[in-house]
């Protein structure tokens, strides 16, 4: 857009341009993208076949950086044909709240795609930039599945490193065609759909099939795989199955990260071999590991092999050391954990044979007990828990804290008052809780941010606090949800007692 500085300077010098200059200056200053609330959006979706809804937050940096590209996006977007109608929630203002929790807004910028007057919700999963969000959503607006006519558009619309999806039908009509089209449909967001009547236009293996028949290509194990069941949710199972490799490779790939996404989001248990790929003779392991992934294919196992460089957020979060690999971790959906450190190729499918036993203990991530807890607050780890807490007795209100937390770290000093002002109470722990160097039992305490402070009474009811973090309040709290003790002629003795 024009300064005002030289807007000025062209009215001064030719002043019949003046109405053109306004209309170019309104044109540039209008907003592309919709601002929506509480009040109109319900009224503003049911009126559009298909519109793009970002919620964000005013504070949110990776919102502020995305703004930019989606008006960008909107404005282009708009002269397609049909427009494509891009609009915004802010989902910190209170009265939107409801809003973005009826559409399971859990994180900042979230963009969803709803369709037919907002009845069908999907998941935004392209690009963060202009020109990317107009090529993605250009494709998510029109047809679910896009006509292959000739070898140059199976050629240009397979690729060679994405996963896509071609039917092969006599005829575009049919309970199998409508049942194909139904699926790409539903998974249009996740994958990229066409339909021929001609095999023989497309790539990768022999061409004389007539169909009906599904045939899924990919970059990774047989390159394609066929299908020729037409019901629904066995095409769904088929496409998600199939698009997973037997071994997804993590590593600095950028081209391997929508494989390593869907790996962790896949309902089967996660077995992660990690290793140091720049190493010499890892190619041994790396082929037994294949192997048995392949023994174990469809039996709720799934397999990752990770470079050591990539996967340092992993080790992290595991509680894992370099000097371990290579090593093989399993983690089931109830979050426990299995542990094969040091191994060589040998040991791979026996020790996963014993997993799939039951033979393997899990392993639980443990910051050492402390040999000394004299502090007002006493230090839990995960090793210390059960006694300290489950099987204690006690009355424990116990903080889970990041070490990085800010909030974490004001809360400090106010849980040290309270701990103080319970030392001569036998019956009442105030304790913290790493939880970024230990495991925490999720069949009991739900941490999703930090802190979290939940209460256990001596009787072995779990009380999450919500109140103000101050030391009145919490004090307050515990005395309202604690188990009074019964006397005991030893409450004097003990009164003077620090330790747990």
């Amino acid at each position: 857009m024009a300064s005002s500085r030289s807007i000025l300077a062209l009215v001064l010098t030719i002043a019949c341009c003046m109405t053109a200059i306004s209309a170019e200056e309104s044109a540039e200053s209008k907003e592309f993208v919709l601002t929506l609330d509480h009040s109109n959006f319900s009224d503003t979706v049911s009126k559009h076949n298909f519109i793009v809804v970002e919620f964000y937050a005013p504070w949110c940096g990776h919102c502020k950086k995305l703004a930019p590209e989606y008006e960008k996006a909107a404005s282009e977007l708009s002269s397609h044909d049909p427009p494509v109608v891009l609009a915004k929630v802010d989902a910190n203002e209170e009265a939107n709240k409801e809003l973005a929790s009826q559409y399971e807004i859990r994180g900042f910028p979230t963009i969803k795609i709803l369709r037919n007057g907002g009845k069908t919700i999907q998941e935004y999963k392209g690009p963060r930039e202009a020109d990317g969000i107009v090529e993605y959503l250009k494709k998510q607006s029109g047809p679910a599945s896009a006509e292959i006519k000739s070898a140059e558009d199976a050629s240009s619309f397979i690729g060679e490193k994405k996963v896509v999806i071609i039917g092969v039908f006599p005829n575009f009509s049919g309970e199998e065609f409508e049942n194909y089209t139904a699926l790409a449909e539903k998974l249009r967001s996740d994958y990229e759909f066409g339909h021929t009547q001609n095999a023989k236009l497309l790539p990768r293996g022999e061409s004389s099939v007539t169909g009906p028949v599904v045939r899924l290509f990919k970059p990774f194990d047989e390159l394609f795989v066929d299908f020729k069941d037409f019901k629904v949710d066995a095409l769904e199972k088929f496409v998600e199955e199939s698009s997973i490799p037997i071994v997804t490779v993590f590593n600095s790939d950028a081209n391997n990260h929508p494989f390593v996404i869907k790996f962790f989001n896949s309902p089967n248990a996660k077995a992660m071999l990690f290793m140091n790929f720049s190493s010499e003779g890892t190619e041994p392991i790396q082929s037994k590991y294949r192997e048995v992934a392949e023994q174990y294919k469809g039996q709720g196992i799934s397999f990752l092999l990770g470079d050591l460089e990539a996967s340092q957020g992993a080790f992290q979060y595991f509680g894992l050391q370099e000097s371990q690999v290579p090593l093989i971790v399993i983690q089931t959906n109830d979050g426990q954990k299995y542990l094969k450190p040091n191994l060589d190729a040998d040991q791979i499918a026996p020790w996963v044979k014993e997993y799939k036993e039951g033979k393997v203990p899990p392993f639980r991530k443990s910051e050492p007990i402390p040999e000394e807890n004299n502090e007002p607050v006493k230090v839990l780890v995960a090793d210390s828990l059960q006694d300290m807490v489950f099987n204690s007795g006690k009355n424990v209100l116990l903080e889970f804290y990041a070490p990085w937390c800010g909030h974490c770290k004001k809360l400090a000093p106010i849980l040290d008052e309270v701990a103080v002002s319970y030392q001569n109470d036998a019956d009442v722990v105030i304790a913290k809780f790493d939880a970024t160097a230990n495991d925490i039992p999720g069949d009991t305490f739900e941490v999703q941010g930090y802190p979290t402070v939940f209460f256990r009474s001596a009787s072995g009811k779990t009380v999450p606090y919500e109140g103000d973090r101050t030391k009145e309040d919490i004090v307050d709290f515990i005395e309202n949800n604690r188990d009074k003790a019964a006397p005991k002629e030893t409450v004097k003795e003990e009164s003077g007692k620090d330790e747990l």
